[in-house]
């Protein structure tokens, strides 16, 4: 049961970066030098797959247009000497498939997915929102592996402070995780306040489903927003315990808001070599 297909959801109006989203995608504008899709399609690809299905929207052509092939574009990156990222691009379309579902209108994240269906198939996937960049792919690798084990679906975790909870999907689960991370997840609330939360560990947008939970929102009526939650499938997932997760201490950096961007854009060019080292400098020169 190897998973080799990826869902990239990136459909979605990107309002609160108002009015660069106007004319750009959020899941295109750059963290440094690299979109942000990018750096999902390379996790997704790290965790082994070969095909990634991005849902996107008729009104969002350049999502298209930057993962066409261009051998023009990876020369350009490769004569100013990043083979490492040209690379990367490179293999967008030649070994890595990419193919395109649509979500005509916002109805939700688990809509969003729903829409991947005819492309999956039968067949466990990962799911990655772009909104949410990791420090790599180990714990997606985890996460598949655990999958291809367990033969449920699982869903990456992470401890924050209550005060954040009210900004997620947040669990419970069986007992405490063990030594690798790994619970039981016996419940789902989406977003709820912090006086009311059942937990501190929220859903950090990483997922392997199984085939199945296309079923589970097929079933679903739409929340009281109009939309369909994958929150409310997770739920009736976790009720027969057929949901597992991985609580992780990854590096992971939330891109939803301009402010969490913005702290994204600065802790990836601080790790650049070629850059750290003026980045930190000029950073240092601001609080004298």
């Amino acid at each position: 049961m190897a998973i080799r297909t990826a869902v990239i959801p990136a459909a979605g109006m990107g309002t609160r970066f108002l009015p660069a989203t106007k004319a750009v995608p959020k899941e295109l504008m750059p963290i440094f030098d690299t979109p942000a899709i990018q750096l999902v399609m390379d996790e997704a690809i790290g965790a082994g797959a070969t095909r990634i299905v991005i849902v996107t929207s008729p009104n969002k052509p350049a999502i298209e247009q930057y993962v066409k092939p261009s051998p023009e574009v990876v020369k350009r990156v490769r004569d100013t000497g990043r083979n490492e990222l040209a690379d990367r691009l490179e293999r967008i379309g030649k070994d890595v498939e990419v193919v395109f579902a649509m979500q005509n209108e916002p109805r939700g994240l688990g809509h969003a997915v729903s829409c991947a269906r005819d492309q999956v198939g039968k067949e466990p996937f990962t799911l990655l929102l772009p909104d949410e960049l990791m420090g790599g792919p180990a714990l997606l690798q985890q996460m598949v592996e655990m999958c291809e084990r367990e033969k449920k679906s699982v869903v990456g975790l992470k401890q924050v402070p209550m005060s954040e909870v009210s900004s997620y999907g947040v669990v419970t689960t069986t007992a405490t995780p063990t030594s690798n991370g790994e619970v039981t997840v016996t419940g789902v609330v989406e977003k709820p306040q912090p006086d009311e939360s059942p937990s501190d560990l929220i859903l950090i947008g990483r997922y392997v489903l199984m085939p199945e939970m296309f079923d589970l929102l097929a079933g679903l009526a739409p929340a009281a927003s109009g939309e369909i939650q994958l929150t409310d499938a997770l739920l009736l997932g976790a009720n027969e315990r057929n949901v597992l997760g991985v609580v992780s201490d990854i590096a992971r950096f939330d891109t939803g808001t301009p402010l969490g961007w913005l702290k994204a854009v600065i802790e990836f060019a601080r790790q650049r070599e070629d850059v750290a080292p003026a980045l930190d400098a000029w950073l240092l020169s601001l609080l004298k």
